[in-house]
């Protein structure tokens, strides 16, 4: 459907998809009375959330007809209006819920691009992109929206020119809002895109328009000392989630039977190496994914294999030797090892063995992990090279 039809007929649609528009409002008297009447043209279905506003909203709230109304008693966070708002319209049976701000910057007329959007790329999360190059946007907005880009690509490795719009379309029925989300604040917005990201969701900017007021009429309950620290905060938590977490488990998920078979066919089979060139990445791989250089082992793999013109692919999985689940078996080798070859008394046990309870015995590990990486190095190198032996040769012969 184009843009042109009714205001009848967008809210047909608007029905017929499932969507319902969610409004969180705090102290925007002035402007939330004519921010529910413009989405009223293009909505059957809206939720306000008042969160605990002390001014008139209330009452004006009360006073128009045929949306509903959550209430909070004292005000809990912009994150928890729209948590609240959000679990309302999936407990109410709705495919996707549009948020919109109270604060009269957002234009309701922009709704059918976000309901043409959800058509032709269905259950996706749509962020409304603003020009962050208007000419009325605050500086400050445009700094905070830079650093929230740059973040949200570390944590999720996908580019978007605005992650701070409170304009969006979530698919709320593919999101676990009644329990995953944490923050309380401003900082759930960007929560809820890296969640999203990370559960598969597709997120993508779409074009809408913004208005900022000037100088002396802006009502903004945002505290850059206060909110910009939740968010730094939160940001470190996502980062490490991402590095520990979920870099690590998107790889694994790449080996599928076929990916591992291109795989192999490509670096190991029909390589032009010979066996003992394949063996000595592998092994290079696995030496530096064991040795203490943590977050540097793939670059220094890397350089190293370059410099040695080995197959540089082969030393990057191998280096992967040092994910989570087999980083406990990897410190509690490198301290037993350092332990009997300093002969020193074996304080720890497998049980409880991490980096942190290592601290007080650096030594052993730092040596025993030397070690130990080039003893595990040589035993993954002699079975790497009995195997290439055998089945390269069988397949040269057939």
């Amino acid at each position: 459907m184009n843009q042109n039809g009714t205001d009848t007929d967008w809210r047909a649609t608007l029905d017929r998809l499932g969507i319902v528009v969610v409004i969180p409002t705090y102290n925007n008297c002035k402007t939330i009375g004519q921010v529910v009447t413009d989405v009223k043209q293009y909505a059957n279905h809206i939720i306000v959330v008042n969160d605990g506003s002390t001014d008139d909203t209330a009452q004006i709230l009360s006073k128009i007809d045929g949306i509903e109304i959550i209430t909070h008693e004292c005000n809990s966070g912009k994150g928890t209006a729209l948590k609240n708002g959000l679990c309302r319209a999936k407990a109410a049976g709705f495919r996707y819920a549009i948020t919109i701000d109270s604060d009269g910057q957002h234009f309701a007329s922009d709704i059918p691009t976000f309901v043409s959007e959800i058509e032709q790329t269905p259950d996706c999360l749509l962020v409304g992109s603003r020009n962050i190059q208007a000419d009325n946007m605050p500086g400050k907005n445009t700094f905070a929206n830079k650093f929230s880009n740059f973040w949200f690509k570390v944590e999720t490795g996908i580019n978007l020119p605005d992650t701070q719009s409170g304009y969006r379309l979530y698919p709320v029925q593919l999101m676990n809002v009644e329990k995953r989300y944490y923050t309380a604040k401003y900082e759930f917005e960007l929560e809820a895109l890296v969640f999203a990201s990370w559960a598969g969701i597709t997120v993508k900017n779409i074009p809408v328009h913004v208005y900022y007021p000037p100088e002396g009429e802006r009502v903004s309950h945002f505290r850059p000392g206060r909110d910009f620290t939740r968010i730094s905060i939160l940001n470190t938590v996502l980062v490490l989630i991402a590095l520990l977490w979920i870099y690590p488990r998107n790889f694994c998920r790449k080996f599928t039977r076929e990916n591992i078979k291109l795989f192999i066919n490509n670096n190991i089979t029909h390589s032009p190496d010979s066996n003992a060139r394949l063996t000595a990445a592998i092994m290079l791989g696995i030496f530096m994914g064991i040795v203490p250089v943590w977050g540097y082992q793939m670059i220094i793999a890397f350089a190293i294999a370059h410099f040695l013109k080995l197959n540089k692919i082969l030393t990057l999985v191998a280096s992967n030797i040092s994910l989570p689940p087999m980083l406990p078996f990897l410190i509690y080798g490198s301290y037993y090892t350092g332990c009997k070859v300093l002969r020193v008394p074996v304080e720890l046990t497998l049980s409880n063995i991490t980096l942190e309870s290592v601290k007080h015995s650096v030594l052993p590990y730092i040596v025993g992990s030397v070690i130990f990486a080039a003893l595990c190095s040589v035993a993954v190198g002699v079975v790497t090279f009995g195997l290439l032996t055998v089945f390269r040769h069988k397949k040269k012969q057939s």
